[in-house]
């Protein structure tokens, strides 16, 4: 299985970045399945459900989140009719909203686990995620009910991720980290069988403060005084993420490879 990770869409710049190259990517890579972290595409803060059914029309498979997730309020009633959009798998499920999961059928009747997931350190405080993945893994089996098992690691902390990626080697078919903005240049497939990135990074402009004017962002560094809010950065386009390719026999990650396409980093695209 083919399976095209697109990191953070950062508003605008975000959005339109994703229209620009997704079919380019599409042509090029051939991915059986499309999965995109929209957290943050409502001018940064949060997805609306405009938004989420545009990416949906593009050919988006599944759009992830994080801790931004409700900051657009109309999402909290939107989630709940719209599978495809997932929020973190360790939020409290008595409580809230929407599923931490989706398994997703492909036309060849292959099905891929999606699952979102937020870190703790310097993050919110939510459920244990290494408890709710053992949870999860219950029900779940790679290569037996599932042909992968795809998780969105939301979080700070690049120890944590790489601690939730070895723990669970073997059992998932991919862990990839989103947050914090910055595409990270350790893409590998682990001991195990899982395909592993510290960050994907973001769908955004780079010319910026992790997605936002510098402007403001630098003003709260040097005068540490409440500022103007932020506000994302419009002007340079660039696309962050990763192909993953899985075993249709095991479900264990074969290959994957970092993708970036556009102005200011220095583009990747796998030649498998």
């Amino acid at each position: 299985m083919r399976i095209l990770f697109i990191g953070d869409i950062m508003g605008r710049c975000g959005r339109e970045t994703l229209e620009k190259y997704l079919p380019i990517l599409k042509k090029k890579l051939s991915p059986d399945v499309i999965i995109v972290n929209g957290e943050n595409a409502a001018h940064g803060r949060g997805i609306t459900g405009k938004m989420c059914e545009k990416f949906l029309e593009w050919g988006v498979d599944v759009i992830t989140t994080g801790n931004h997730v409700w900051d657009q309020r109309e999402i909290l009633k939107y989630i709940n009719t719209q599978p495809k959009l997932i929020r973190p798998a360790n939020y409290p499920k008595q409580t809230t909203p929407g599923n931490g999961m989706y398994l997703h059928e492909l036309m060849d009747g292959r099905k891929i686990l999606v699952v979102n997931m937020m870190c703790r350190l310097y993050m919110d405080p939510l459920d244990d995620p290494f408890a709710s993945m053992e949870n999860i893994l219950t029900d779940y089996k790679l290569g037996t009910n599932c042909d992968a098992i795809f998780v969105d690691l939301h979080g700070e902390a690049s120890s944590e991720k790489m601690a939730f990626a070895y723990h669970f080697t073997g059992r998932v078919s991919a862990v990839l980290g989103t947050h914090t903005h910055i595409p990270t240049a350790d893409a590998q497939v682990i001991a195990g069988g899982t395909a592993y990135m510290t960050d994907a990074g973001m769908t955004g402009d780079y010319v910026s403060i992790i997605g936002v004017k510098k402007e403001a962002a630098i003003a709260r560094f040097t005068r540490k005084l409440p500022g103007d809010h932020f506000i994302p950065a419009n002007e340079n386009m660039t696309l962050s993420g990763a192909l993953v390719v899985t075993s249709d026999e095991s479900g264990k990650a074969l290959k994957m490879a970092p993708v970036r396409q556009g102005d200011t980093l220095v583009e990747a695209l796998p030649d498998f």
